[in-house]
């Protein structure tokens, strides 16, 4: 769709150069949301591909994901061996009520930041505990997990003018067994529910996500006992 309503768009070298927000200021990451429907209110657009963020970073620490990764990015990301929860990344990419071809240019940020109920990206960075990296207009990052980052039916917690820098996975996260399970009431529908299930043998613990039939991500957490464990570490038994 056409913006009639956008003047300028902006190609900063980084988020420093943007001093003042102004009201009917937006951000453009991938736009496939932006560019749906009217947007009578915006005028500029900054565009945030001009920074060149890397989109995906390996660390011993974890994995660090520009908000501008791109979701095909996401999904034919190859892993180190041991981070087998990271096969979880093309099972919720899967998820988006959206073709192959709005990968090109849907990013991650943007489905997280839009904090719909049904955002698949919302659901992957919560369940394996993703911490997103916040950058105000004026003051220092501040890190915000993702679980906490969601308030509502597209609502969040960024003020205005505050960019979503990154989302960053932890290694132990990732190295979790996990299940993965959703139903829609139609084969290629929006998520009406969407099961994710982690289990740490590190903490003895079992994290369950629960996302799309809540306003906010819901997380159930517990001691595993017994055998418990090893019945979950067979997808059939979640």
């Amino acid at each position: 769709m056409d913006l009639n309503t956008i003047t300028e768009v902006l190609r900063p070298a980084d988020a420093d150069a943007v001093k003042k927000w102004e009201t009917g200021y937006a951000w453009l990451a991938g736009g496939t949301w932006l560019f749906s429907e009217p947007q009578v209110a915006t005028h500029t657009l900054i565009d945030l591909e001009s920074f060149k963020w890397p989109s995906l970073a390996i660390s011993p620490e974890g994995l660090e994901i520009a908000a501008t990764c791109k979701v095909v990015e996401l999904d034919r990301f190859k892993a180190p061996p041991e981070w087998k929860a990271a096969l979880l990344f093309p099972e919720c990419c899967r998820a988006f009520l959206a073709s192959f071809k709005i990968w090109n240019e849907a990013t991650v940020g943007g489905n997280i930041v839009m904090s719909l109920p049904a955002g698949p990206m919302i659901s992957l960075t919560a369940a394996l505990e993703g911490i997103c990296t916040l950058w105000p207009r004026n003051g220092p990052p501040r890190k915000v997990p993702v679980v906490n980052f969601v308030t509502g039916n597209n609502a969040n917690v960024l003020a205005p003018g505050e960019l979503l820098r990154s989302i960053f996975l932890p290694a132990s996260a990732l190295k979790k067994s996990y299940a993965f399970r959703r139903f829609t009431l139609t084969h290629l529908g929006r998520s009406e529910v969407l099961l994710i299930g982690t289990r740490s043998p590190e903490r003895g613990e079992f994290l369950l996500t629960v996302h799309a039939a809540t306003r906010t991500t819901a997380l159930h957490k517990r001691a595993l006992r017994g055998n418990a464990g090893e019945r979950f570490g067979r997808r059939r038994a979640f």
